[in-house]
């Protein structure tokens, strides 16, 4: 019996070692495997950046004629390149300008030719490979806050255009701040990785995305004109930068759709594009739609916020042409409406709350029923019954101009636009809350009410 005994007791500690070798060789094999599987994949981002780092070559001389320096020049404008390169107050396109993201702030960089802090030492193959590799002269990698990932789709001559007009720029001795990012967003290898997950050179939106509306578009010419309005919005207006999702890590999510995004730290939603109750002009007139990308005004609503400086320093100088062919582009986007909350009326003391707030600060320029004002018998004061901007399913928009102010751009087809005063120091965050509460649910409109903490998130 003492030998069985033995053998019983041997047996059983022999099964139950099994299991926990099997347990530890299994926690042995990720420990190796898991950092060779990161060695692998950065040595392949590495190996992507190296491959891609070779300098194409530029074929003769760079034409500098008046012609293309012009052509440049527009572009440049149309790329709002001066929105992010030049600092308030100080000298254009010298950089300096900080971009707060996510993940730390940014500094734009020197565009102008001076020799040591700028441009001045590259040539056309170097700002080609900025642009459409999103690599700096000394091969550095760049953040894509400097919007690469829609600039990648620009034509190398329209690239070689504008680096031939900053050239012809001032040149400005100012050096740019190093960039102040967290673990592990400085590091080039983290960035290689994100770049190899998210980036490929040239792959931007297709001008045949499937889904665009081509109806209003006959024959060679109008396809066209459809072409070129998507290269203007996807590649040199890189607008899917503000009005497209990003995920956790910033990377553009389905830039073609333009369905909304924030517009960077600064607290403002860039609304979809394709939806027409946010953004969308697809139910508006293709007259409507120029007129507006080139005046930032209408009567369904003014740009303001950061739109209001992208028609000012950018917009403003289309051509008649090109602003009728982004129409045409914006119009064709699939609708794609949101699925809207379910609709709860506010508190009885809050719309009251806000009547006294509103007919004290509001209604005289904005009307009793929100109709609006009309001065000299042209539009002033936009109206908040039925506006789009008012009803948005996220609040941001209005808040911010309840608490900053709302400015339109100054432009030659609204050359003396009327503002709207800050009440961030006038209005308690109660009063701010409930005043947005009452313009999104009366005259007909219909959004979710605004809470104390939402206005106390304000930036």
């Amino acid at each position: 019996m003492s030998g069985d005994s033995t053998s019983t007791g041997t047996s059983g500690e022999t099964s139950s070692a099994a299991p926990m070798r099997t347990f530890v060789r299994l926690l042995v094999g990720v420990a190796i495997a898991v950092p060779l599987m990161a060695a692998l994949l950065l040595a392949g981002a590495w190996g992507r950046e190296l491959w891609l780092s070779g300098r194409p070559s530029l074929a003769g001389a760079q034409d500098t004629s008046p012609a293309v320096i012009a052509r440049g020049a527009y572009l440049a404008r149309i790329a709002n390149c001066a929105g992010c390169h030049s600092p308030r107050g100080g000298a254009p396109l010298a950089g300096g300008l900080p971009l707060g993201t996510p993940f730390g702030t940014l500094f734009s960089s020197n565009l102008t030719p001076d020799p040591e802090t700028g441009l001045g030492r590259w040539n056309a193959d170097d700002f080609w490979r900025a642009m459409h590799h999103g690599r700096s002269r000394d091969g550095r990698l760049l953040y894509p806050a400097f919007p690469y990932t829609s600039y990648t789709a620009m034509s190398r001559e329209d690239a070689d255009a504008i680096f031939a007009w900053l050239k012809q720029q001032p040149a400005v001795t100012q050096t740019t701040p190093p960039h102040q990012l967290g673990w592990p967003y400085r590091w080039q290898s983290a960035l290689a990785v994100w770049r190899l997950m998210y980036f490929t050179p040239g792959d931007a939106p297709s001008h045949d995305e499937p889904g665009v509306d081509r109806r209003a578009t006959q024959g060679a010419a109008g396809q066209a004109t459809l072409e070129r309005g998507r290269y203007l919005v996807q590649a040199v207006g890189h607008c899917a930068e503000c009005h497209a999702p990003r995920n956790r890590l910033g990377a553009l999510r389905d830039a073609a759709g333009l369905r909304g995004g924030w517009v960077g730290v600064q607290g403002w939603i860039a609304p979809s594009l394709a939806d027409p109750h946010a953004a969308g002009v697809q139910d508006w007139s293709e007259t409507e739609v120029r007129s507006w990308l080139r005046t930032g005004w209408s009567t369904q609503g003014a740009a303001l916020g950061p739109m209001a400086d992208v028609v000012a320093e950018s917009l403003q100088h289309l051509t008649d042409a090109d602003a009728q062919a982004m129409a045409v582009y914006l119009r064709g986007l699939p609708r794609e409406g949101s699925t809207a909350a379910e609709f709860k009326p506010a508190s009885s003391a809050q719309m009251d709350l806000g009547r006294q707030v509103y007919a004290k600060h509001c209604a005289d320029c904005h009307g009793d029923q929100g109709q609006g004002r009309q001065i000299a018998g042209e539009p002033a004061y936009p109206p908040l019954a039925g506006n789009r901007t008012v009803t948005l399913d996220a609040p941001q928009n209005v808040l911010q101009m309840l608490a900053d102010g709302g400015y339109a751009p100054t432009t030659p087809g609204h050359p003396r636009p009327y503002g709207m005063p800050p009440l961030r120091q006038v209005l308690t965050e109660a009063e701010m809350a409930a005043v947005a509460t009452l313009i999104r649910q009366s005259w007909g409109n219909q959004a979710s009410a605004v809470t104390e903490q939402e206005v106390l998130r304000l930036k």
